[in-house]
């Protein structure tokens, strides 16, 4: 069975069962070896991994925008747009992480504007397939401003930003929708995603969204990959829980 085969079959089968608790671990910033990890990892349970990739990440000489800041991100190699396609192609889902990881939030709104027209135009040239309104866009430090993300919901599918929760309404029809997620760094993750998913385990049900990084040692907050494999077998063997990426929610609703 071709791989692609195979994840559709896994689902559809989900998809026939009931689940009350809907997971998804959203990977940001493009890290090259990590991501390569994150995706084999998630294809060793039948499932597909949610990787959000900066636009100009894999450009020679890309740092973050403001310059000048600390960032986690620029002594890792990442990855570029043969490797992002390479992994949609295997079922993974590969979405906008900002043109140049600028804070929208902290510069003017028709700049912040200007910068997600250019991520959207970037990805259509780049991407197979890509089309912003079946996509996922993550902003950047998870900052945003209500104006800005009425923008990116004109255009998008989806947008994933900080939330007084982690927890999400499951969606009910498709139509844009506000996604809040929670983070932990600068260190090791594992232990807060731990107890975030225990509690939302025990409780009601909704869908909970985790923001990641990269594995072992890259980036901020990063999460061990025995962890990762660890928490992916636990979940794929609960009957009532999904581990699906964040666009795949949606567009099922």
């Amino acid at each position: 069975m071709e791989r692609r085969a195979f994840f559709g079959a896994g689902l559809a089968a989900a998809a026939a069962a009931a689940k009350t608790h809907v997971v998804t671990l959203s990977f940001d910033d493009g890290f090259k070896e990590s991501f390569e990890r994150t995706a084999a990892i998630h294809e060793e349970f039948g499932l597909r991994a949610c990787l959000n990739v900066i636009a100009l990440g894999h450009m020679p000489g890309f740092a973050p925008m403001p310059r000048g800041m600390p960032d986690p991100m620029t002594p890792f190699a990442k990855g570029d747009f043969a490797m992002w396609n390479r992994l949609r192609e295997r079922g993974h889902e590969v979405m906008p992480h900002t043109y140049d990881h600028q804070n929208l939030a902290a510069i003017p709104i028709e700049q912040a504007k200007e910068l997600i027209e250019k991520c959207i135009e970037y990805f259509q040239e780049h991407m197979e397939g890509f089309r912003p309104e079946q996509s996922v866009y993550s902003f950047a430090y998870n900052a945003s401003t209500p104006e800005i993300e009425a923008f990116a919901l004109r255009r998008f599918l989806g947008i994933r930003t900080r939330g007084e929760s982690a927890m999400n309404p499951l969606p009910r029809g498709r139509r844009a929708t506000r996604i809040g997620c929670r983070s932990f760094g600068p260190g090791n993750c594992d232990a807060f995603l731990d107890g975030e998913l225990n509690r939302f385990l025990d409780g009601p049900g909704g869908w909970y969204v985790f923001n990641a990084h990269g594995l072992d040692e890259e980036g901020w907050g990063p999460m061990s990959a025995a962890y990762l494999r660890s928490l992916l077998r636990r979940l794929s063997r609960m009957a009532n829980v999904a581990v699906l990426p964040a666009g795949e929610v949606l567009l099922r609703s």
